[in-house]
C-alpha cells in the first residue's frame, strides 16, 4: 500500500521558483537602471515613460525566449540521455542489472541486498529505475520549458511594472530619487518572499538581492552622469566642443552641418574698405 508524504518538499517549486525569482529582479533592475539612466542624461518625462515601457516589453519578451530555449537544450539532452539508455537496456538487460546494483552497493547496501534491489526495480520500471539512480532525471526536477517561459516573463513584467508605475506618477526632478529608493524596496521585498518560499534566511535573502540590485543602477546612473552636464537641446559635438574649451556659439549647426569657427579677432574687426581696382581705369570709356 503506498504511503502518502505529509510533508512538502521545496526543491518541487524549484523549477518555476528560479524562473519567476530571475525574472521578478531582472525586471525591477533593467527597468529601474533603464529610467535612472535616461533621467540622469535629462530626458524628458515622455522619453523615460516610452523608455520604460519598451524596456518592459522587450524584457519579457527576451526572458520568455531565452528562458524557453534553455531550459528546452536541457530537456533535450534529458531525452537523448534516456533514448540512449532505452537502447542500452535492450542491447545488454544483463550489464544493466550489473551496474544498477553496483550504483546501490556505492550508496551503502551490500553485493546481496543491492542485487535484490537492483532486479526489483527493474522488473517494475527499467528506464525509470536508471533515469532516476544512474542519470539523476526524476519527474520533480524534470526541464519544463514552456512553464519556465510563462514563469519568468510574467513575473519580469510584474518585476518592471514596479518602477515603471512610479515613473508614471512622479516629476521627472524627483525621479532619480524616488525610483532608487521604491526599486530598493521592492527588491528587499522580493529577496525576502524567495527566501521565504525557498526555505531560507529572509534577512540574507534581502540583502543579497538589494546589494546586487543597488550595484547594477549605481553603475547605469554613474555611466549616464558624463552627458548629463548639457542640456537636452544640445547636440553631442556641441558638448564635446564645450568640454574642449571651444566656445559654445562657435560650433553652430545649422541645416545639418557643421560651419567653421569665427576666430576670436575677426568677430569684432571693422571690414576694411573697398579700393578701387587700377587695372580697370584703362578700360573705362573716356568722359565727353
Amino acid at each position: 500500500m503506498p504511503v502518502r508524504h505529509r510533508e512538502k518538499h521545496r526543491t518541487e517549486n524549484s523549477g518555476w521558483l528560479r524562473a519567476a525569482v530571475l525574472g521578478a529582479n531582472d525586471g525591477i533592475v533593467s527597468t529601474a537602471s533603464l529610467v535612472l539612466g535616461v533621467a540622469a542624461a535629462h530626458g524628458t518625462h515622455g522619453n523615460v515613460l516610452v523608455a520604460a515601457i519598451s524596456g518592459l516589453v522587450a524584457g519579457a519578451m527576451s526572458m520568455a525566449a531565452g528562458e524557453y530555449v534553455s531550459v528546452h537544450s536541457q530537456a533535450d539532452a534529458e531525452q537523448a540521455d534516456l533514448k540512449h539508455e532505452r537502447a542500452e537496456l535492450k542491447a545488454d538487460d544483463k550489464g544493466e542489472h550489473k551496474e544498477l546494483a553496483a550504483i546501490y552497493v556505492g550508496r551503502g547496501l551490500d553485493h546481496a541486498l543491492a542485487k535484490q534491489v537492483a532486479e526489483q526495480l527493474m522488473a517494475r520500471d527499467a528506464l525509470g529505475a536508471h533515469a532516476r539512480d544512474e542519470l539523476g532525471i526524476s519527474e520533480t526536477l524534470r526541464a519544463r520549458p514552456i512553464q519556465a517561459a510563462f514563469a519568468s516573463a510574467g513575473s519580469f513584467a510584474v518585476g518592471a511594472a514596479m518602477p515603471l508605475i512610479v515613473t508614471a506618477v512622479v516629476p521627472v526632478a524627483n525621479l532619480i530619487v524616488f525610483v532608487s529608493g521604491a526599486s530598493l524596496l521592492f527588491l528587499a521585498l522580493l529577496g525576502a518572499l524567495a527566501a521565504r518560499v525557498g526555505g531560507a534566511g529572509v534577512m540574507r535573502g534581502a540583502m543579497r538581492v538589494t546589494f546586487w540590485g543597488a550595484l547594477a543602477m549605481a553603475v547605469t546612473a554613474g555611466r549616464s552622469g558624463p552627458w548629463s552636464g548639457h542640456s537636452c537641446s544640445e547636440t553631442r559635438v556641441q558638448f564635446l566642443s564645450r568640454a574642449r574649451g571651444i566656445s559654445r556659439q562657435t560650433p553652430a549647426l545649422r541645416g545639418g552641418t557643421l560651419e567653421r569657427p569665427i576666430p576670436r579677432r575677426e568677430r569684432h574687426a571693422t571690414p576694411a574698405p573697398t579700393r578701387p581696382c587700377r587695372c580697370s581705369a584703362a578700360h573705362r570709356p573716356a568722359r565727353q
